[in-house]
Parts: structure tokens; C-alpha cells; sequence
């Protein structure tokens, strides 16, 4: 693959990967950094639950490597409780919160509830006062948005589909933007499967057929259970690497 790919993990701080994947001795103050020696990039998810302090965002950014990406998962203020209505002080205090990250930001994502159909004027809307050159990358978690009609809109906008993987429902391989973003959540079982190195694969072709023409490729592994997420992002890894 020509393109720059990044592939991490759905967050890092998990206490059940001590000794599966970080030393029994490590201090967690230091997990970040040796997270880095084996992955360019991770996802922030607990930035969906809360908005981190500009002290976290900054000790990110300066106990990481200088080439490495932050995804930010945006809050649910946003997504869930203020559904996309009303946003623009949410958006504009998160976002800026965000950018301490500085070159390391990498794309924004927007998951939106299970619950929440489909709303072309609503998305649009939206969409219209994000601010321009960044990465937006929008989860849709209703059947109903998953339809050309809404990746146009998208695309209008140079905006990211994030496709994903999980049990309950499917989602197209589609890139909207100049870039596209995976997140594998588990094939069999939401969080906790594993990705068999069969079925990993299989997505590598996919994956490269879906970059083609595309700037970059961010890949996710959100089964964190039993550290499965190092595990496949390691052998995906692996395999994109070979296509080099």
C-alpha cells in the first residue's frame, strides 16, 4: 500500500492488559509511550464521556512520538444528549480543547446513538458548521443511515463514513472522504471476540481495495477484552505491511 495507514487500538488504559500486554511492572504513567513502540496511532474514546483536561491533551501530545495520531472520539454530549441540535458551543469548546493535540490530531469521530434514524436536513445541517480542514468521521448505529443518499452528503462535505464491523448490523465498505476509517468492534461478539487470522485476512484485500485513491486508512480494534484488540491490530498490522 502507497498511502500512509494507521492502526491502533480503541483506547489504551485498560488494567486487564496488564501482563497480556503491558509488563506486570510498568507503571501506568508510562503505558502510553510503550503503547507507541508498537502502534502510530490510538483512538481516545474516553473523550466520549467526558471532555479531558487541556493538562491530559497536552501530556499526550508530548509522551508521544512526534509522527503519532490521536482519533478523538467526540462527546456525547454532542451525539447523544444534544443529538446533533444546537451544537455549535459544544462543537466549538470540544474542538478546541482537542487541538492542544496540535500536528498529532488526526480524525474527529461522531458516533451517533442506536436510537437516532435517519435525518438528511438534520445531518446536513450539522455537517454545514463543522469547521473546515479537519477530519470528520461520522458512526452511524441505525440501519437507516447506512444509504447512498447519506454518504453523498458526506462526500459534499469531504466527510468520513466510519465503517465498522459488529454482529448486529453490517455497514458497507464505502469511503466518502479523501480518506476512510475502520473500526472493528468483533465478528461474532460485540467488544469481546477475537478476530481470527483467517478472517483479518480476508479484510486485507477489502481494506486495500477501499484505500485505493485515498490519502490515508485509520483502523481501530475495539474489542479490548483480553487485550484480543493488540493481538489483531498486530497481525492486521502485519499484513498491510506486506502490501507495502
Amino acid at each position: 500500500m502507497s498511502l500512509p495507514y494507521y492502526i491502533g487500538t480503541s483506547g489504551w488504559h485498560y488494567e486487564h492488559w496488564r501482563n497480556r500486554f503491558y509488563p506486570e511492572q510498568l507503571t501506568k504513567a508510562k503505558w502510553l509511550e510503550f503503547y507507541a513502540t508498537h502502534f502510530a496511532t490510538v483512538e481516545l474514546n474516553n473523550s466520549f464521556y467526558h471532555l479531558p483536561s487541556e493538562t491530559a491533551f497536552a501530556n499526550w501530545r508530548d509522551s508521544s512520538p512526534a509522527n503519532f495520531i490521536f482519533a478523538v472520539k467526540v462527546s456525547r454530549f454532542i451525539t447523544h444528549i444534544k443529538r446533533l441540535k444546537n451544537t455549535e458551543e459544544a462543537v466549538d469548546k470540544f474542538i478546541t480543547r482537542a487541538k492542544i493535540l496540535d500536528q498529532k490530531l488526526g480524525p474527529l469521530l461522531y458516533q451517533l446513538p442506536p436510537n437516532m434514524h435517519r435525518n438528511d436536513d438534520l445531518l446536513e445541517s450539522f455537517l454545514s458548521t463543522l469547521p473546515q480542514g479537519m477530519k470528520h468521521v461520522f458512526e452511524f448505529r441505525h440501519q437507516s443511515w447506512l444509504e447512498e443518499k447519506v454518504f453523498d452528503i458526506l462526500r459534499k462535505y469531504n466527510m468520513g463514513l466510519c465503517v465498522f464491523d459488529m454482529p448486529s448490523i453490517s455497514c458497507p465498505l464505502v469511503a466518502t472522504a479523501d480518506f476512510a476509517y475502520v473500526r472493528f468492534h468483533g465478528s461474532t461478539g460485540l467488544y469481546f471476540s477475537c478476530y481470527s487470522d483467517e478472517e483479518l485476512a480476508d479484510w486485507v484485500k477489502r481494506l486495500a481495495d477501499l484505500a485505493s485513491n485515498l490519502k490515508a486508512l485509520y483502523i481501530y480494534f475495539n474489542n479490548d477484552s483480553e487485550a484480543f484488540a493488540v493481538r489483531n491490530a498486530l497481525t492486521l498490522g502485519n499484513y498491510l505491511q506486506r502490501l507495502k
